[in-house]
């Protein structure tokens, strides 16, 4: 009988690695410049949301920042499916599978006579549990998140294009870090951008409900989420909602009947206060309801309880600021 690997493996460059060994060099552009495109995806249900949109994604940052990559889109889908299938026995039954895609443009040319290196962008796909993304997050679907505007503002997309993917983000992890510093709870940051309109989260696209519609900020200024185009485009239409792109400013937030926000980990969180005062009635409301069972009827497993039920096995997160966790 075939002995099962419980090491989790890594795609880097053609090769499966243990995730230790996964590793880029210090003369790379990506930690020189935070020059890397990267993914990140979700299963339900072991099957892969959205893929291909993903790569689509990808792809098209690669070609605005002429990172060369010499794999095909099917190529990228195939590692991605391969490396799922290579990592099956290091996950556990009740998990999800969590992509990270990433792609750097490789070691800079003043120092590609270092021995021993390797030259070109590198493609790299690892795969680990959804569930660490997560944990914690299933009372926010009870208590929802108090959005909060942090001093630091949206980087304009005539600076750099927000709506690549890409790990130049320390504007992401400061506005993280003042959140923070805030008291109370599930406080969550929002930017603004120059004129003081609504952009997104760090992380996670923002819409608010007013009058049975559904409005999110335009798309220029924003990361343009699948998970967004998934809820303004697919679940939107299939219930019959009326949806839009709109300038959103803190006064329509401050009288908007409900809000969320939509990430590809958690899909979709009720935001039921803003700065710390009461949206709508203060709980998650009847349109966010209404989008998250569908989105859960059409990937075939409850969203929320999935979540919750990962909080009940413990998972505990230390850290006092994460991607999803800001904390004093």
């Amino acid at each position: 009988m075939k002995k099962k690997n419980k090491d989790r493996l890594v795609f880097f460059n053609g090769k499966y690695v243990k995730e230790n060994e996964a590793k880029v060099s210090i003369y790379d552009s990506a930690l020189m410049f935070g020059d890397m495109v990267f993914e990140m995806t979700r299963s339900f249900n072991k099957k892969q949301f959205m893929l291909e949109e993903h790569i689509d994604r990808l792809l098209i940052g690669l070609k605005i920042l002429r990172i060369p990559l010499k794999y095909t889109k099917k190529e990228i889908v195939n590692f991605c499916n391969k490396t799922i299938e290579k990592n099956r026995d290091a996950m556990g039954a009740d998990d999800e599978d969590r992509l990270m895609i990433d792609v750097s443009r490789g070691v800079l040319d003043i120092y590609k006579g270092v021995k021993g290196l390797s030259h070109g962008a590198n493609l790299i796909i690892a795969n680990f549990p959804l569930k660490w993304t997560v944990q914690g997050m299933g009372k926010l679907f009870n208590s929802g998140i108090n959005a909060v505007v942090t001093p630091q503002r949206a980087i304009p997309s005539q600076y750099m294009d927000p709506k690549i993917k890409n790990r130049s983000r320390l504007f992401y992890l400061n506005a993280n870090i003042e959140a923070s510093q805030l008291k109370g709870k599930n406080n969550w940051p929002i930017l603004l951008d120059v004129n003081g309109y609504i952009t997104e989260g760090t992380g996670d696209n923002f819409f608010i409900v007013k009058n049975n519609k559904v409005l999110t900020p335009f798309g220029k200024d924003i990361l343009r989420g699948i998970s967004r185009n998934y809820v303004l485009n697919d679940l939107c239409e299939q219930l019959n909602i009326d949806s839009a792109e709109a300038n959103i400013e803190p006064y329509d937030l401050y009288t908007a009947d409900e809000a969320f926000m939509t990430g590809t980990p958690f899909c979709m969180l009720p935001v039921t206060r803003f700065n710390d005062l009461t949206i709508g009635n203060g709980k998650r409301g009847k349109i966010f309801n209404k989008l998250l069972n569908q989105w859960s009827k059409n990937v075939g497993v409850n969203i929320e309880k999935q979540i919750k039920t990962w909080n009940k096995n413990k998972l505990e997160n230390k850290l006092k600021v994460s991607p999803y966790s800001f904390k004093r």
